[in-house]
C-alpha cells in the first residue's frame, strides 16, 4: 500500500491523470484566448484607423466642394453617345 501512496512502481490513478490533463488543456486554452485577444485588439485598431480615414475622406470632399463650387461637375461627358460602345449603332 505504501507503493500506491508515493507513486513508486504503479501508475497514477485515473482521476489524477484526468485532472492533470484537464489543467494542461485549461492552460492551453488560456494561452489561445490570450493570443486571440491580442489579435482582436490589433484588428480593432486597424478598423478604428480605417473608420477615421473614411470619416476624413468623407469630410474632405465636402470642404473642397464648398470652397471650389461645382468645378468637378463639368469634368464628365454629358453627351450620351460618347458613353456608348462602338457596337451601339448596330
Amino acid at each position: 500500500m505504501a507503493a500506491q501512496q508515493n507513486g513508486h512502481g504503479q501508475k497514477k490513478p485515473s482521476g489524477d491523470t484526468d485532472l492533470a490533463q484537464a489543467f494542461q488543456d485549461l492552460a492551453r486554452g488560456e494561452q489561445t484566448a490570450a493570443a486571440l485577444e491580442t489579435h482582436l485588439d490589433k484588428i480593432e485598431k486597424q478598423i478604428e484607423a480605417l473608420l477615421a480615414a473614411a470619416d476624413e475622406a468623407r469630410e474632405s470632399p465636402k470642404q473642397q466642394g464648398d470652397a471650389s463650387g461645382s468645378s468637378q461637375g463639368g469634368q464628365g461627358s454629358s453627351n450620351p453617345e460618347a458613353n456608348q460602345g462602338p457596337n451601339s449603332f448596330d
